[in-house]
């Protein structure tokens, strides 16, 4: 009899450490009555936003239609709001029979890989990345290749190294813009080049825009469908972030360019949709009313809006800092916040962020959980209110300033091991 229960080997190489051990410690210490500030995660809800109230009273008002399965692609009200929204941005040729409705962004980008990938196939993902994508790369039998966006360059990626990186296994490439975790929105010019590229190669773009109206200054969103003509392209979105709907968990996949070529994809992505049967349906009522309501992210994203003004919390208090280092964030909900490594050698960012939390009682993902190869970065969201930010980061320079002068409590080559034993 085997006296363990061992997991699948298909777990070895997923990573998710945005609720990973550092989260888990942050919940313990929780229960031991501590107050730790969060900032790993984009939930805006803990933070005290609300949903629209006119999407709450469609989801009540249509209760009843809710109760039986949808169709596996989800209810033709809310498809064809997201279609409405493609044509009103440029995007032509398509229906309603283009678009899938998931439970969350998160399931949909499980299917579509899912739908698409053999052994060995690769899948270009950006360098920082959403973990999620290159997870479910692996977890779908493929191989995720990472093409870097370099802090030098404001994280926006280099066309020219990015087709570098395809081979006869490349299927396809990932976009995430506006981008998590650094807040970069790309120029057109940039996506016209990826258009271009993936064309040429025949790559499906899968074009993460969860964040599409999430937008600071006067940065330009060019959604992505709009370039890309003559291969296939998804575009992704949902309720979670720019409608402050996380927990209902609805998103949306919709597919446009050459989709007569796509034909035995999108058959295959509609068997996976139907073996789960639908996504919830009592949210996806609130779609339509959502698209086609008065956008009130504009607020939260203008000078004086909340996001707009802790975004600026974040990049004062880190011009002000001897030690740490910002691009402004142009879009989404984050920051990649970097340690100038001439003023503290030999910094690890995962090391960094469980002493933060244990000393200092704040939650940040260290950069690795992003599939970088450098170890000098760490996410925060700019979520919470102004104040709590400026607070948060005089907290992080206290604990800067320790490891500069050599009082922290463990010396660094010890809490770097420390650290590493924890995240294994």
């Amino acid at each position: 009899m085997n006296d363990s229960f061992r997991p699948s080997d298909s777990l070895k190489n997923v990573r998710y450490e945005i609720r990973g051990k550092l989260a888990r410690r942050a919940h313990e210490m929780e229960r031991m009555g501590h107050e730790i500030i969060s900032l790993n995660i984009g939930n805006p809800g803990l933070f005290g936003f609300r949903t629209p109230e006119t999407m709450r009273l469609a989801m009540i008002e249509n209760l009843r239609q809710s109760e039986a399965y949808c169709h596996q692609k989800g209810i033709f009200p809310a498809r064809e709001a997201v279609v409405m929204q493609q044509q009103a941005r440029g995007v032509h040729g398509v229906s309603a029979e283009e678009v899938f409705i998931g439970n969350g962004v998160s399931e949909l980008i499980d299917l579509v890989l899912r739908a698409l990938l053999n052994d060995g196939d690769e899948v270009l993902v950006p360098s920082p990345d959403y973990p999620l994508w290159s997870a479910a790369v692996t977890l779908n039998r493929g191989r995720a290749v990472h093409y870097p966006c370099d802090p030098g360059n404001g994280f926006i990626p280099d066309p020219d190294a990015v087709e570098a990186l395809i081979t006869h296994r490349t299927r396809a490439i990932v976009i995430i813009n506006p981008n998590n975790p650094t807040g970069a929105v790309y120029p057109r010019a940039v996506l016209e080049q990826l258009a271009r590229m993936a064309e040429k190669h025949g790559l499906v773009v899968f074009a993460d825009e969860i964040y599409d109206q999430i937008l600071y200054d006067d940065a330009e969103f060019v959604p992505m469908a709009t370039l890309v003509q003559d291969t296939l392209c998804a575009t992704m979105s949902g309720l979670s972030k720019v409608y402050r709907a996380c927990g209902y968990r609805v998103g949306w996949a919709v597919f446009s360019g050459r989709l007569p070529a796509a034909a035995d994809y999108l058959s295959a992505l509609e068997l996976l949709s139907s073996l789960r049967l639908c996504s919830n349906v009592p949210a996806q009522w609130a779609v339509q009313t959502a698209l086609g309501g008065y956008q009130s992210i504009r607020e939260l994203t203008a000078p004086g809006g909340r996001l707009y003004e802790s975004r600026a919390a974040i990049t004062a208090a880190a011009a002000s800092s001897p030690y740490l280092r910002v691009t402004v964030p142009r879009g989404a909900l984050y920051a990649f916040i970097g340690i100038d490594t001439s003023r503290l050698a030999g910094f690890d960012d995962q090391t960094f962020a469980l002493d933060l939390l244990e000393q200092k009682h704040v939650l940040v993902a260290p950069g690795v959980s992003f599939n970088v190869p450098y170890r000098n970065h760490f996410r925060v969201t700019n979520l919470p209110d102004a104040a709590t930010l400026k607070a948060v980061f005089q907290r992080m320079d206290e604990l800067l300033a320790a490891y500069a002068s050599g009082a922290s409590e463990t010396p660094a080559a010890a809490r770097v091991v420390d650290a590493a034993a924890r995240f294994k």
